[in-house]
Parts: structure tokens; C-alpha cells; sequence
């Protein structure tokens, strides 16, 4: 298993380099390091072209520095490679590097200021989200500080609708893989389920209840008896209301599903995805689409 780690000299890139290595130890997994330059320019004149090579090999020199700053960042025991991509667009440049090193993941940061601890996202990072054929885990501001050296459980937000067989597949093999708990939670936003929902509060969560159970039910049969996987129903006035009653640790990474906006077999970053982000500092994977869902 291969996790691209989309790196740039900043803070954000180094919450990007803390989360791949929590990851790689705890999904058996190498990394790949990359920075993505842009393509050399061509001149018409031969003393204009000469300064552009000089800028070119001045700015390579600079993305190995900045590589190899990044690799001394990760733990000797999780295998580690380094790549300088060349793309006019960074999210496309990391997009296909990762198809063509076999990647399984994509690992990013945010971008510079906002709280410790939440989520920012910047252009390059929301590029990718709405259109990685791979899943993408983000990084919370600060995580190169305070963040986990291993995942502790997996937490997958199965929301109350069904449609998210993709998601519920790719967690189960993170779980299986990693060897870690897994719990699924169908989330209810009572004041977004009534203005389009003709049913009471209580008729409401107790679908998302039967929801759940029937999630868990079917991971069941799926996982090995004695695995450590439960579910449970988290509701309040709001998505941010909902997910923060939940109990959350160090360690704790959460999983989504791609909007129903999403192309098929691509990620799209949807409302209650970015809710639960700008709600909580946990690391987030979103998963793709799969071509029925995204229909």
C-alpha cells in the first residue's frame, strides 16, 4: 500500500508529512513524498532562455531541499520515497502522480492561519477534493504538533441515507488492514431534516437508528466475529451540533463519502462534509463516488 504525501515547505505541509506517517505506521504502508513545480518556459531569445534556466535549476534545487527537509521529518522504520513532479496545475500534477505511482491515498495539509486545530483549506486542497479519482486525508491545522503517531479508531459518518457502498467497502478494508476499531454514525440535523422532511423529530432519528443497525448488521458479516466495530446515532439541531456530541480521542480519524455532486468514481467535498471540518480537529478521509451514487 503506497500513500502520496503532497508537500510544500509550510506548516501546512508538514501537518500533510505528520498525518502520512500516522497512517503508514498504522496501515503498513510506504509513503511518497512530492512536490509539484511548475514546467520550465521557453524563450524566443537565447539570454532570455539562459535566465529561465537558471530560474529552473534554482527553483529544482529548492523542491529536493524541501523533499528532503520532509523525509527527515518521518520515522526511520516507515519506507519513504521522494518525487519532484512538473504540472502547470498542482492538484492535477499531484492527481497524476498518483495514478502513476500506484498511489492509494491522498495525504494533504491546509493552508497558513485560521485556529489551531481546525481545518483550512486552500486552492490546491479544495482542487483535489473535487476531483481525486483517490481518497484524500487531510490534516488539521497543527497536527505536526499535537496529532497521533497511530490511528486509534476509525470513525465512518454513514449519514441516515443509504448510497454509500463505496465508503462503507473502503473502511471496512482500512479497518481490517490497520487492526483498529471501527465505529459507524449515522448523523441527524433536526433542523435540516425538517424543512424538506414531513416527519416528526422522533421519526427521524429512529430511521437513522435502523439505518445504523442495519450498517452494522451487514459489517458484520462481513468482519470477523470477534472484531471491534460498533454504531451509534448522533443528533442535534446541526451537523456541527451532532458530530461534537460525540466522544472524540487523540488518534481518532474520521471517514466521509463524496456528495451526490460528485463525477462518477471522483471526490467531491460536500456540505456535511465541510461542516463536520470546520466542527472538529480530527484528520478526515473522503472517499470517492462510485458511479451509481454520483448518479
Amino acid at each position: 500500500m503506497k500513500l502520496l504525501v503532497a508537500y510544500i515547505a509550510t506548516a501546512g505541509g508538514a501537518d500533510a508529512v505528520a498525518l502520512g506517517s500516522s497512517l503508514a505506521r498504522t496501515l503498513d504502508a510506504e509513503l511518497e513524498l512530492c512536490v509539484v513545480i511548475p514546467p520550465e518556459p521557453h524563450a524566443p531569445g537565447s539570454d532570455e532562455q539562459s535566465d529561465i534556466d537558471k530560474l529552473s535549476d534554482a527553483l529544482d534545487h529548492a523542491a529536493q531541499a524541501w523533499l528532503d527537509d520532509a523525509a527527515a521529518m518521518i520515522p526511520d522504520d516507515i519506507e519513504t520515497t521522494a518525487t519532484i513532479a512538473t504540472d502547470p496545475n498542482p492538484a492535477l500534477g499531484l492527481i497524476r502522480q498518483a495514478r502513476k505511482s500506484g498511489a492509494d491515498l491522498i495525504v494533504m495539509g491546509g493552508s497558513g492561519g485560521g485556529i489551531l486545530g481546525r481545518h483550512t483549506l486552500g486552492t490546491v486542497v479544495n482542487g483535489i477534493l473535487h476531483s481525486s479519482p483517490l481518497p484524500v486525508a487531510l490534516a488539521p491545522l497543527g497536527f505536526s504538533h499535537v496529532g497521533a503517531e497511530q490511528v486509534r479508531e476509525l470513525t465512518v459518518m454513514i449519514g441516515h441515507r443509504p448510497g454509500t457502498d463505496l465508503l462503507f467497502q473502503t473502511a471496512i478494508r482500512a479497518g481490517l488492514r490497520a487492526h483498529r476499531p471501527i465505529r459507524m454514525v449515522s448523523l441527524v440535523a433536526l433542523d435540516e431534516v425538517q424543512p424538506w422532511a414531513d416527519q416528526p423529530d422522533d421519526v427521524a432519528v429512529e430511521d437513522a437508528r435502523k439505518h445504523a443497525q442495519s450498517t452494522l448488521d451487514e459489517a458484520h458479516k462481513r468482519l470477523p466475529d470477534d472484531y471491534p466495530i460498533t454504531s451509534a446515532v448522533a443528533q442535534g439541531h446541526t451537523i456541527e451540533d451532532a458530530v461534537t456530541s460525540l466522544e472524540w480521542h487523540d488518534g481518532d480519524v474520521i471517514m466521509v463519502g463524496s456528495s451526490r455532486l460528485a463525477a462518477p468514481n471522483t471526490t467531491f467535498l460536500g456540505s456535511t462534509a465541510s461542516k463536520i471540518l470546520r466542527a472538529l480537529a480530527i484528520p478526515m478521509i473522503v472517499v470517492p463516488a462510485t458511479e451509481q451514487e454520483a448518479t
